[in-house]
């Protein structure tokens, strides 16, 4: 039967139970934020793989970018202006020679010492020589003992030339006192030739300076033995004598300045000794040949020096100009590649490398000259890696306006 019609209790109508609301509308469930959670989460990753995506982009770009050589270049340049070669120059005295004494004895007394400026034919020592003294007194007696032999010989034979014209006399005792005349005349030529020759020897008891100049060295004092020497026996210097108003400077020109080298051209000249000062002198001459060991000309400068500031044995720098070549360009030396195909520069066109072959004229220490091979609008990488490849890629970051 129907709820309504249940019959009650105890004449009380029973109130049937309340049956669920099957038309209630139902809304969004736990699904709906699971979805939204989800979809953050593929936003979240795909901007991650896309900001990674883009960095590796950004880190191939730099790599890549890094991967190209950067180099700085530099043009050949023309030069217009004489080059200025330094070379070390070997400074002597215009004449140098060591003082020997030619007689034996005693020194009896010296007139300089080193430093002394002495001119030429001046006293600079006395040897005390008593034995060669008593030479010479000897040898004049000898030669006045042939005079007067020489004298009754030709008495003698003007006498019997006399009597030979009357026929007092045989014409061979004639002859034989012209003989002993003429052996009396060889005598005297004999005599007077010793004399003259211990006389000379007496004079060298004096020593005389050769030359104007300066002492440089003094090598013996009063009371030394002296022994006649000479230039075998260097211990005999009695003294060295320098003259320092002119000076010799030899220099080694290299053999590649050969050419340039011309006698009477003027030359500077400088010293370490004396920075600030500079001296002026003439090439006079050369050996007019290349030394096999050293491959240089030995050129020889004369520089006036009546002001005594440079000294013998100084080191001193001469200073060549060297004319400029009007086909020739110069590079900086740390241009070059020493390649076993041959001395190479590294050149950029169109960004890549090209190694171009030259030919070196000059070597200027600092530069070189290029005599073929480049141009002047070349770009010339300086610094070049050993690695430096040919067509490889390069990157310009700075120039050089050498």
């Amino acid at each position: 039967m129907p709820v309504e019609d249940r019959p009650s209790v105890h004449g009380v109508q029973a109130k049937a139970p309340a049956l669920p609301d099957t038309t209630r509308k139902i809304g969004p469930g736990p699904w709906i934020g699971g979805l939204v959670v989800a979809l953050v989460l593929i936003a979240c990753i795909l901007t991650g793989i896309r900001s990674r995506v883009h960095a590796e982009e950004e880190l191939s770009s730099a790599a890549k970018q890094n991967s190209i050589l950067s180099i700085a270049v530099t043009n050949p340049s023309q030069r217009t202006q004489p080059l200025d070669i330094t070379l070390p120059a070997d400074t002597q005295a215009y004449i140098d020679t060591p003082i020997y004494a030619r007689t034996s004895g005693y020194l009896l007394h010296w007139y300089a010492d080193i430093g002394a400026h002495v001119h030429k034919g001046e006293v600079l020592a006395e040897i005390q020589a008593p034995e060669l003294d008593q030479q010479v007194d000897q040898a004049r007696s000898d030669l006045a003992t042939a005079r007067a032999n020489f004298n009754i010989a030709q008495i003698t034979a003007e006498r019997w030339e006399k009597l030979l014209a009357k026929d007092a006399v045989s014409r061979q005792a004639a002859d034989q006192a012209m003989s002993d005349l003429s052996a009396s005349r060889s005598s005297v030529a004999a005599a007077q030739a010793n004399l003259g020759r211990l006389q000379q020897l007496q004079s060298y008891e004096k020593v005389y300076a050769p030359f104007s100049g300066v002492i440089t060295a003094r090598n013996v004092d009063i009371g030394s033995l002296i022994q006649a020497g000479d230039s075998n026996s260097p211990q005999a210097q009695l003294f060295h004598m320098a003259a320092t108003d002119k000076l010799r400077l030899f220099v080694p020109v290299p053999e590649v300045y050969v050419n340039d080298i011309h006698n009477g051209d003027r030359v500077e000249i400088t010293s370490d000794a004396d920075p600030n000062e500079k001296f002026y002198g003439t090439i006079v001459r050369n050996s007019d040949s290349i030394d096999l060991s050293t491959r240089t000309l030995n050129v020889e400068v004369d520089v006036n020096n009546e002001n005594h500031k440079l000294l013998p044995g100084q080191y001193a720098f001469v200073h060549l100009n060297i004319p400029p070549s009007s086909a020739s360009l110069t590079l900086p030396s740390n241009t070059l590649l020493f390649r076993a195909e041959g001395l190479q520069v590294g050149v950029v066109k169109d960004g890549r490398v090209q190694l171009v072959p030259i030919v070196i004229g000059h070597d200027y220490g600092a530069k070189v000259e290029v005599t073929a091979g480049l141009t002047p609008q070349d770009q010339v990488i300086l610094n070049p890696p050993d690695s430096l490849a040919q067509g490889e890629r390069v990157q310009v970051v700075k120039g050089d306006g050498e």
